[in-house]
């Protein structure tokens, strides 16, 4: 796995450094290295003696580190889960301490007396480490960074302490808290074991270097005696403290600590061998710093050893692989002690077989952190009994909102909870909401326990962090790690007594500002420049009178693409106004599909039509507050004004209703309109039910008089949040009155599923009409792009890429635009009527790629246009935060097995292969996958393009025998079977291209590119021509000119015959991309302009049906992609080497647009790297300017074609001269007869050499054809020289090529033939 435990298994405990098969690479050679390393390590017998660790090789430590260095290397391997790790318990061991196993037989006791020593080790300068790899890379690649790197120096420290019989208790970000368990007549000789294994530690890991500049270095505290083992929790999940005057002590010697530094505290000091130790005192502290001691010897090293571990070696475990002492011999019932103190997050992957390696990703989740005060002098059963109260509230609290409380800390200064929402399979909308609701219950209760506010502080943040597996193969953790998690620690110290927020969780509630206040700036330690905070003050229910439409309508622009919906709102209206029939209009719409924008619309229009409009925007959070929403529609219908006091708003409540209902039933309003009038005898003397009855009746007689003479017409935005004591008084009444409602509701809630059975219970009625909003068109979404940046064109490119990543939503459009913007991403510049354009590369992307928003905007309107910053590739563009979280949440609704699977796909692209997906996915899910991905379409996540079964005579004999597999389409669910393992040849694309966006980017950096890097090799085999075309490189030679560039199997011929089911897949992939990239741009406007950028293609009619050319579609789904996987692992050699490709393929089929696009591509990557010596090789450069000459020449720019070429034939070596002079003499070096030097000249080259060089001439040949028709364009008497002299050296070329072409052998000569 790409974490840095997995990571960091290339790295053993000593200085070596071992080189271990790559992440989800081949699994057995992986085991196969594992066991050769344990069989190369010393056994007891063979040990020399050595300093410091050496001599703990011998006995049961050697043993230790042999299981370690297996365990680690085997993390390395995909297989590793499945091999040696077969049981739920082996699985969860490593993410428990050992103790709990110890404990098991009593795990009842929630307080049980232990006596150890703790060690409590703290990296230095880790915030401030965490700013910068931020600061540098961003926030998502440098939180992958830093976990990297924290990784690869937690698991050196770990496996020491690990050998040193150390059980790692607790891990707190950047620190570990370490327990040596033993006998008190023991203590003395484990202080000098840890004191050993610490000064162990400084000596080889107290500093390191980071590429950031920044050191990391370690601090550790230790202390000894007895302490309490404190375990808390629910049925659902439990954790586990270590309290007492030892865990004071050992945090206390840690701050004592400088970098560097090991501490003994005093109650150690007087408990250790300090005739050991060279100490030193420290002023006014009883604490020693210890400065060196005397080596303990291997005897007594492996004595103490053996009395820390309780539980004899089982050798039936050694063979399983097992590392861990304490599970050598399982103790009763031991399999469901870990699965408690697992995080459920975590249990949910083992459970459904996701190996370890995958379970980390990098997440925008929201943290909350609590911290409470505790008495330093309490007693330990108060203090079980406050932590138990505590944990067991949060979990209550959060369960509702799908938060998890990750991990507990308790520290002298107080307990810590890290809870965190949004982590994988709990991902939710209105994320941000519910946090900081769950946070202001939280701190609410803890207070009322704790008996004080200002012990309580609670801290939220919002962004993205790593969520994953941290710590050594043999011991870790699932937990998160980012700089979004430091903040919040921060602000936790720095605002105590109140629930803090920042910037980010602030404007991502989207919560009236009323619910917060700005609290001022302070200084945080480590953290540069913090962004506003808040405290979140909770939502008062007398928001009430400001619950009116959040959306402004525009006077300047009409709402588009909502025609039908206009009509059909004018159409009822008019009914309703003419019959007076009672109406409900209900748009049921996906977050983000324009409901708020149309309401307002609604309602704007309904008041210029001179009716009552009564309008309102509910949130999520009224639906857990009782009336809220029949509140807020009594007082706007009544236009009651916001009033300070109960009492004013009471005065006022007794004006409006004065004559409507009896004064006795005010009081009924009491709890909707939050007024406290005097409960009356009537209304005491009334039943529940009667009350509510009554208060339906008032209600009614309120709105009646509300409306009073005119049509009333009701708009609800967000109809699914009414609450429901609101709903069992609104339902009866509007059922009884003459009214007209407009609601918009969301899919997924209860509400919005009852109104659409109304609807359809009412359809001969048509009382209730219920619409589905579909999303925009591609010509409203081009308007509307243009409308909101306030151009008259954009780019076809960006037009392109917000169609495909906005599925015409409008909501997810403006956040893509918004994104765009605030990365300085577009460009505005103004156009003049009669403008001409420069006559350069720039100009000519800018003109080829302009889309005007309406067929009335022709190139000669003024006005502004918009186009893409040159150096910007749409394709890399990161999603938008607000998108992601939307994505994540529905890819959250699937298992975790279906969502890895989908992850795998994601990194292929929208559209993918069977064989591509089998190949790159690891041998524990292979065998699952048609399953998998037959659930997944019918989940309508994915989609069959075309799926074939596998014949068994062409079936990888590996893969064992075929069967056939049913599609799986229907209302019926795929079940497990026999069936469904079997192998499929197939295309499949994603429904939604956001939801492969989103799960693409929760993979970890190292993940990713060795994921690439596997896409590509598959790839490469198809990189070529059709078999009609000849199956060569679009661009002669072009893999024996660049061999440099290029890996071993890169330079081989087209694929064998064992591929062509692989072939005639990428081929349907590739029809399917091209109908993708051209339906939603082409087909509305390419008829709206002038130029043509997609010709026939040349090889077009030369075939019959059986052998027609597929090159368009092998350029779509081979080379585009090639291109994109070698950018995202940074080659850029072999990223500009497909970019060219892609070009010269682009002008085969005669698609002259798409070749301008993908040099362009290459042209930002050359100019990135053009500061590097020797990155790009000088052939594909100088092709790469003779395909930009023939893409200038076929878009009518010749003056800029003949630069083009001319700067190719330089770099070619093969220069033209540019004045007459230079021409003529020139021309009389050419005509000297040199055929027969050009063939001896072939003979004496090796193959090698030759084909490169026959792959220069064909590409001079190429250039000096092209320049000979520019030139003869001209019409001159020189252009017809010059004309004739490129004429000549042409055929020079072509006479030198065919001189090399003799070279080849008659068997290969068909074969190569190919090629050009």
């Amino acid at each position: 796995m790409a974490t840095g435990c997995v990571a960091a298994g290339r790295r053993t405990s000593a200085s070596k450094q071992l080189r271990v098969p790559e992440v989800l690479g081949n699994g057995e050679a992986a085991g196969n290295w594992a066991a050769g390393r344990c069989r190369s390590l010393p056994s007891a017998s063979s040990s020399k003696k050595s300093g410091g660790a050496g001599r703990l090789l011998t006995g049961h430590g050697c043993l230790l580190l042999r299981y370690l260095v297996c365990h680690r290397a085997l993390m390395m391997a995909s297989a590793w889960e499945r091999k040696l790790q077969r049981s739920e318990l082996e699985k969860a061991a490593t993410f428990v301490p050992r103790l709990l196993a110890e404990c098991a037989p009593v795990s009842r006791v929630p307080i049980q007396n232990i006596v150890g020593v703790l060690l409590f080790a703290d990296i230095s300068g880790f915030t401030a480490l965490t700013e910068k790899f931020t600061q540098r890379s961003g926030t998502a690649r440098g939180t992958d960074e830093l976990v990297q790197t924290l990784n690869y120096y937690l698991c050196d420290v770990l496996e020491e302490m690990l050998i040193f019989g150390g059980d790692i208790l607790k891990f707190a970000g950047d620190a570990v808290l370490v327990l040596w368990r033993t006998r008190p007549q023991e203590l003395a000789k484990t202080i000098s074991l840890v004191l050993q294994c610490s000064q162990q530690i400084q000596a080889k890991y107290g500093s390191r270097d980071t590429h950031m500049g920044q050191k990391m270095r370690l601090k550790i505290g230790i202390s000894a005696g007895p302490m309490s083992l404190l375990l808390v929790g629910d049925r659902r999940q439990k954790y586990f403290f270590i309290c007492g005057k030892v865990l004071s002590e050992v945090c206390e010697a840690e701050r004592l600590a400088n970098a560097g530094e090991v501490i003994l505290s005093a109650s150690s000091w007087e408990l250790c061998e300090q005739h050991r130790l060279r100490t030193q005192h420290l002023a006014g502290k009883r604490a020693v710093k210890v400065m060196g001691m005397v080596q303990m010897s291997r005897s007594e090293c492996q004595e103490t050893l053996r009395k820390l571990v309780q539980h004899p070696v089982s050798h039936g475990l050694e063979k399983e692989g097992a590392v861990r002492p304490a599970f050598f011999r399982s103790p009763p019932n031991v399999e469901e002690v870990p699965r408690e103190y697992v995080p459920e997050t975590a249990l949910r992957k083992f459970d459904d077989r996701v190996p370890l390696d995958l379970f980390s990703e990098l997440r925008p989740v929201t943290s909350l952190l609590v911290q409470l005060q505790v008495a330093a002098d309490m007693d330990t059963e108060a203090l079980h009994t406050i932590l138990n109260n505590a944990s067991r509230m949060m979990l209550e609290v959060l369960h509702p909102h799908q938060g998890k409380i990750n991990k507990i800390l308790l520290f002298d200064k107080g307990c810590m909870f890290l809870c965190v929402f949004g982590l994988s399979g709990e991902k939710l909308l209105y994320e941000s909401i519910h946090a900081l609701q769950s946070a202001i219950q939280i701190f609410n209760s803890c207070s009322a326990l704790l008996g004080e506010k200002e012990a309580v502080s609670v801290a939220v943040t919002s962004g993205t962090v790593f969520c994953g597996v941290i710590g050594h193969p043999g011991r870790h953790e699932y937990t998160v790690i980012g700089q979004k998690v430091n903040l919040a620690a921060r602000m936790m110290v720095q605002y105590p007594g109140l629930v803090s927020c920042d910037a980010v969780t602030y404007a991502a509630s989207r919560l009236p500002p009323y619910c917060f206040k700005e609290l001022p700036a302070r200084e945080m330690k480590g953290i540069s420049c913090p962004d506003t905070i808040y405290q979140y003050v909770g939502i008062a229910r007398r928001s009430m009178f400001c619950m009116g439409l959040a959306k402004e309508r525009s006077e300047y622009v009409p709402l588009l693409g909502r025609e039908k919906e206009l009509d059909l709102f004018a159409s009822c209206l008019k009914a309703y106004k003419d019959l007076g029939r009672r109406h409900i209009l209900a748009f049921e719409g996906t977050m983000g599909s324009g409901k708020s924008h149309l309401l307002t619309e609604l309602a704007y229009l309904g008041q210029a039509a001179g009716h009552r409009v009564v309008a309102m925007e509910l949130l999520e959070v009224d639906m857990r507050q009782s009336f809220s929403a029949l509140g807020a529609l009594t007082a706007r219908a009544l236009d009651l004004q916001e009033r300070e006091s109960c009492r004013a708003r009471q005065r006022e409540l007794r004006t409006k209703l004065r004559g409507t209902i009896e004064e006795s039933s005010y009081c009924l309003l009491n709890d909707v309109l939050l007024v406290k009038f005097p409960i009356s005898d009537k209304v005491r003397k009334m039943s529940e039910t009667q009350r509510k009855r009554e208060l339906r009746s008032a209600w009614a007689k309120v709105l009646k008089k509300a409306i009073g003479r005119d049509f009333g017409i009701f708009v609800i935005d967000n109809a699914q949040f009414i609450d429901p004591a609101s709903w069992s008084i609104m339902s009866p009444v509007l059922q009884n009155i003459s009214f007209f409602m407009v609601a918009s509701l969301a899919p997924g809630y209860a509400r919005t599923e009852s109104f659409c059975k109304a609807a359809a219970a009412n359809r001969t009625s048509q009382k209730i009409i219920y619409l589905h909003l579909d999303e925009l068109k591609p010509s409203a979404v081009v308007q509307k792009v243009c409308q909101d940046l306030g151009v008259v064109s954009i780019p076809r490119d960006l037009a392109r890429f917000l169609l495909q990543r906005s599925s015409g939503i409008p909501y997810y459009c403006e956040e893509l635009l918004r994104c765009l913007r605030c990365k300085d991403t577009l460009l505005f510049r103004a156009r003049r009527r009669g403008e001409k354009a420069e006559d350069n590369w720039e100009s000519l992307i800018i003109e080829t790629s302009a889309l005007a928003a309406t067929s009335s905007s022709s190139a000669g309107n003024d006005g502004r246009v918009c186009i893409v910053r040159p150096d910007v590739n749409l394709e890399n563009t990161v999603l938008p935060t607000a998108l992601k979280e939307i994505a994540l949440a529905q890819l959250d609704q699937m298992k975790p097995l279906k969502q890895t699977v989908l992850k795998f796909a994601a990194v292929i692209g929208l559209v993918f292969t069977t064989q591509l997906l089998s190949h790159i996915l690891p041998a524990d899910i292979r065998h699952k996958m048609n399953f998998l991905l037959d659930m997944l379409v019918s989940d309508n996540i994915l989609k069959w393009l075309k799926s074939t079964e596998v014949p068994e005579d062409v079936q990888d004999a590996t893969e064992g025998p075929a069967s056939s597999l049913q599609a799986g389409h229907g209302a019926e669910r795929p079940s497990w079977s026999k069936k469904t393992v079997e192998r499929r040849s197939g295309v499949l694309a994603f429904c939604v291209p956001l939801l492969r966006e989103a799960a693409y980017e929760l993979w970890l950096e190292r993940q990713r590119v060795a994921l690439h890097r596997k896409c590509a090799a598959f790839l490469e085999r198809h990189a070529h021509k059709c078999k009609s075309c000849g199956q060569g490189d679009f661009v002669d030679f072009h893999r024996f000119a660049v061999t440099g560039t290029q890996d071993g199997g890169s330079c081989q011929g087209p694929a064998d015959q064992g591929d062509s089911r692989s072939w005639e897949a990428l081929v349907l992939a590739g029809e399917q991309m091209k109908r993708d990239r051209t339906h939603a741009i082409e087909e509305w406007f390419l008829a709206k302009s002038d130029q043509t950028t997609e010709l026939p293609s040349k090889t077009d009619g030369k075939h019959d049906g059986a052998c027609s050319c597929k090159c368009k579609a092998i350029v779509e789904s081979v080379l585009v992609p090639l291109a994109r996987h070698y950018m995202a692992m940074g080659d850029a050699a072999r990223a500009f080497y497909y970019l060219v490709e892609c070009a010269a393929a682009y002008l085969h089929v005669s698609n002259s647009y798409m070749a301008l696009m993908k040099l362009n591509e290459a042209e930002v990557l050359r100019n990135s790297v053009e500061k590097k010596a020797n990155v790009i090789a000088r052939f594909d450069e100088a092709t790469f300017f003779s395909l930009k000459g023939e893409v200038c020449c076929h878009m009518g720019r010749t003056k800029l074609a003949k630069k083009m070429i001319r700067k190719a034939l330089c770099l070619l070596r093969r220069h033209f001269p540019r004045t007459s002079v230079r021409a003529f003499a020139k021309s009389q070096v050419e005509k000297l007869p040199c055929a027969a030097y050009v063939a001896r000249r072939a003979s004496s080259l090796p193959q090698e050499a030759w084909r490169k060089r026959l792959a220069w001439l064909l590409r001079q040949s190429c250039c000096l054809s092209l320049l000979e028709r520019l030139l003869s364009l001209e019409g001159t008497s020189s252009g017809r020289t010059v004309s004739r002299l490129a004429a000549c050296m042409k055929a020079n070329m072509d006479k030198a090529a065919d001189s090399y072409r003799q070279q080849i052998p008659a068997t290969d000569r068909l074969k190569t033939e190919g090629w050009k």
